[in-house]
């Protein structure tokens, strides 16, 4: 494979879309939520995108099958006023010229099906233990930050600081040189463990703005079993447990 390929299945004709990205990144917090789209809304996988860019590897399925690493696109058909296109995968890239590449792909499906507005997905990495549900957002135009206000979205001066990496922040740049409005949102996390609760977050907002509903259940159970780890972590850093051995946490990742 010498360039980005992609496998189609039969189009949808969608309504007004908007294109959720949810692909791997700071506390998986985008893929956590975009798969648990996908999953609780019954969507359609359409596509199937492969790139040289991904890292070299297979995933070994429950079978013991093998399959190259990818990127899918699922659409979903809604009651409401907006289909969604939503966009979840195995790896980012694995290099510069990939995302570039990788983000115009997205962008050439997008404007294919008529987008009219994409939401990019992330965690906020704080590098350090966190409680709140806080959600801070970015946008490429100051007339969807003052709409994303209205539903809680945070946005703090020159925050990220380090600004948006990879694909999240790329969609928006891009997507504004061709006209599609954009925005990203962020749960606040620590960056260093997968974060269901902060997906949760994510994801309540993100259900009020396309005005759909999605069962949370299983994102409440993850996030439940995840704070039973947190606990762990906090009383091992005040020094209540020094019992506990590596083995005790093998199941954080």
């Amino acid at each position: 494979m010498i360039k980005t390929t992609i496998l189609r299945g039969k189009k949808p004709r969608l309504k007004s879309p908007i294109l959720i990205e949810g692909l791997p990144g700071v506390g998986h917090v985008g893929k956590l939520v975009a798969e648990h789209m996908v999953e609780e809304l019954g969507a359609r996988k359409i596509m199937e995108i492969y790139s040289p860019h991904f890292p070299p590897q297979v995933m070994v399925e429950d079978d013991g099958t093998i399959r190259l690493v990818r990127n899918e696109i699922y659409a979903y058909k809604s009651k409401g006023k907006h289909d969604l296109l939503i966009l979840v995968g195995d790896h980012q890239s694995a290099t510069n010229e990939g995302h570039y590449e990788l983000c115009g792909v997205f962008l050439d499906i997008a404007e294919e099906f008529k987008v009219e507005r994409i939401y990019a997905l992330g965690g906020f990495g704080v590098g350090q233990l966190v409680e709140t549900e806080n959600v801070l957002g970015a946008a490429n135009n100051i007339k969807l930050v003052r709409e994303l206000k209205e539903y809680g979205v945070e946005f703090r001066a020159n925050e990220p600081g380090g600004g948006i990496v990879g694909a999240s922040g790329l969609l928006l740049g891009l997507s504004e040189l061709r006209g599609i409005d954009a925005a990203c949102l962020m749960g606040v996390t620590s960056g260093y463990l997968v974060d269901p609760k902060s997906a949760q977050a994510v994801l309540k907002v993100l259900c009020k703005i396309l005005e759909i509903d999605v069962d949370m259940q299983p994102l409440e159970e993850r996030a439940a079993e995840m704070e039973k780890i947190v606990a762990k972590l906090r009383e091992m850093e005040q020094g209540q447990m020094p019992g506990t051995t590596d083995e005790d946490l093998r199941y954080i990742g």
